[in-house]
């Protein structure tokens, strides 16, 4: 039966989502029962085509992306695939019309294959735009399970959230991402080296960011409230840590948030969600 086939393809998405965030896999365990399988879904995608252009740099990667892209078109106008991951990722783009906010994503990741450094913010907003801004898109347009003017009224505070997320990651993973894939996203690090006043230029905008994403989260549906509070809680905990750590720690190593400090985060944000103090 192909209903035994789609929950294994699901069963999949949600493993690979285990398997490379912790984070935000406790953060979807909070979601409504009836949105989590459409963000594994997503998860699943993105993570896999993240990873053909930031970690299989022994292999063509850009062969690979194209090939990973046809048969995404063909589980789209199949509406099944023997890949379990795009198998549960077209179900949700045909249920949710993502339509275009795959397309988007999509050009992004082609763009980490090519370009090395984004030197105006132009660029560098396109970019986090399709890779990060346009995935939070795809979540919202899960919780708000088809009402348009919900999803019009969130739409621009989720952008700010998928902005916010993927700038933290930027700080976060600035060493990997000079020394050994040779990029630079931030349009104001003119160098591989970043000094403090630069680091504070960037957490500020951040910072901007996250402020007016809380603005949404409180205004989300339940299903996806709590969940996508909790990510934020992590991810603001994150850059506190950033934040305080020197400019030479974060280009010598990953800064990261312990187990402790995760359910300490965990508990005071269910806490928070429980009595309506968000």
């Amino acid at each position: 039966m192909k209903q035994l086939f789609d929950t294994s393809s699901y069963s999949c998405s949600r493993l690979v989502t285990k398997t490379y965030s912790t984070s935000f896999s406790k953060a979807i365990t909070l979601l409504a029962p009836s949105v989590r399988p459409a963000i594994y879904a997503i998860y699943g995608f993105v993570r896999c085509a993240d990873e053909i252009v930031d970690s299989f740099q022994s292999y063509n990667q850009e062969e690979l992306l194209d090939e990973f892209e046809r048969n995404y078109e063909k589980a789209l106008e199949r509406r099944i695939s023997m890949n379990p991951i795009l198998n549960s990722f077209q179900e949700v783009v045909h249920k949710y019309k993502l339509y275009e906010l795959v397309k988007s994503f999509m050009n992004s990741m082609r763009m980490d294959l090519y370009k090395a450094e984004y030197t105006t913010a132009k660029e560098y907003a396109q970019y986090i735009y399709g890779s990060a801004d346009v995935v939070g898109l795809m979540c919202l347009k899960v919780f708000v399970n088809g009402d348009d003017a919900k999803y019009d009224k969130l739409e621009p505070f989720a952008m700010r959230l998928g902005s916010a997320f993927q700038k933290v990651n930027f700080l976060r993973d600035l060493k990997d991402d000079t020394q050994e894939l040779g990029r630079s996203y931030f349009p104001n690090l003119k160098s591989t080296h970043l000094d403090n006043r630069t680091k504070q230029e960037i957490i500020k905008d951040i910072e901007a960011d996250f402020a007016e994403a809380y603005k949404g989260i409180i205004r989300l549906p339940l299903e996806g409230r709590l969940g996508v509070y909790l990510a934020y809680r992590y991810y603001m905990r994150l850059l506190r840590e950033l934040k305080q750590a020197d400019s030479k720690k974060i280009l010598s190593q990953r800064i990261r948030i312990n187990n402790f400090l995760k359910m300490e985060i965990l508990l005071k944000s269910y806490l928070r969600y429980k009595f309506n103090i968000l």
